[in-house]
């Protein structure tokens, strides 16, 4: 069977955004999700709601946002002639703005508190950090200016099941366990991190997940996802630089068993299986553009299993952008990505503007969503 399968880095969606139904920017990305209707979607940047984050009310389950999102905004037409989706939804802890008690970012304070971050602006759009928060998000396992920011999410259509029994999350796996990790060193080359901090760091900005998706035609599709730190926002240490590109060849150490893996159930080694997968999110790297350290992700196009042609186009022209590009700051960072042996049909990054005017004639997010027609064979 064909399935559409797509990512959208939503932009710093909160939960006082996700708990109303009128935040005309959230409308807008709902048209834009309703318009493609994939059958999976794996949405970067809405927050994990958490103990401790804002808004959070005690008592209350977490990572129920995504299933907020789909209740408030998705579950309603947005537009003449579109029908509402229903999406199941699966959330799981990740790293930003966990404090981790150390100095991470070596400015000689740990900042343990974070700020009240500003509210959503009147047009639905994120209020801008502040200092005070970004001190407290560079000591945290993951940067986030309050607990859950950024995180991750996946729907999928009300025909698919995801098994949750048999889902693998890496949100926890330590940087140092990495075979031959780029963990940074100073420039006297001296370790970055001190010897109580190095065991301790972790390699997931967000987290890594490996979610089984059961399909009508009696097969699976793994979902690799996550959202690894862009390689900006440090020194010269360049310690996002090469945690962007061990983030990203995790999958390729997925895929080839590399047994320095373990999960957070504590389950060790990689995939090894041969089952259908496709690897999906907001990678922050291009290819032949960018400040990537050492070219994570032309290597992962490189790897054995993934296509290595495979590049959607857009379906509008945005002067200045390439027709590959899946964001407003010129760069193919959004990535759908099927094992080589899986056949796509038809693929694209869309970017045809909502037809409301609540967002002023602006895209909705900074990146825009890339998706692909996935034929995964029923199972033998």
């Amino acid at each position: 069977m064909t399935v559409r399968v797509a990512t959208f880095n939503i932009e710093d969606v909160r939960q006082e955004d996700v708990s109303r139904n009128d935040n005309p920017r959230l409308k807008a990305i709902a048209e834009v999700i309703q318009r493609i209707g994939p059958n999976i979607i794996f949405l970067n940047e809405i927050a994990y709601d958490m103990p401790g984050a804002p808004g959070f009310k005690e008592g209350d389950q977490p990572g129920q946002n995504a299933a907020r999102f789909v209740a408030n905004y998705l579950s309603t037409p947005r537009a003449p002639g579109l029908t509402p989706i229903k999406y199941k939804a699966f959330m799981a802890p990740v790293n930003t703005g966990l404090f981790s008690g150390m100095d991470l970012d070596n400015d000689g304070k740990v900042t343990g508190a974070y700020p009240t971050p500003p509210g959503t602006k009147p047009d639905g759009w994120p209020g801008a950090q502040t200092p005070e928060g970004r001190a407290f998000g560079n000591d945290c396992w993951g940067f986030g200016t309050f607990p859950g920011q950024y995180g991750m999410a996946l729907l999928v259509d009300e025909r698919l099941e995801i098994d949750e029994a048999n889902i693998r999350t890496f949100q926890k796996l330590p940087w140092d366990y990495v075979t031959g990790n780029l963990i940074p060193v100073k420039a006297d080359g001296t370790p970055w991190y001190t010897e109580e901090e190095k065991p301790l760091v972790r390699l997931s900005s967000k987290s890594h997940w490996d979610v089984p998706v059961k399909l009508p035609n009696g097969a699976e599709l793994h979902v690799f996802a996550s959202h690894p730190t862009p390689p900006v926002f440090d020194g010269p240490e360049d310690r996002n630089g090469r945690r962007n590109h061990d983030e990203i060849r995790f999958w390729m150490d997925y895929l080839s068993n590399d047994p320095y893996i373990v999960d957070d159930n504590s389950k060790y080694g990689g995939f090894g299986s041969d089952a259908p997968f496709v690897i999906v999110g907001d990678l922050n790297a291009d290819p032949k553009k960018g400040d990537s350290f050492k070219n994570p992700i032309g290597k992962l196009l490189a790897a054995r299993r993934v296509p290595r042609d495979f590049a959607p186009k857009a379906d509008v022209e945005v002067a200045g952008l390439e027709p590959t590009d899946t964001s407003m700051f010129k760069m193919r960072v959004d990535y759908v990505l099927p094992a080589k042996d899986l056949k796509v049909t038809q693929s694209g990054v869309w970017r045809t503007l909502p037809g409301t005017n609540a967002t002023g004639g602006k895209f909705p997010s900074d990146h825009f969503p890339v998706w692909a027609d996935v034929v995964v064979p029923a199972k033998k």
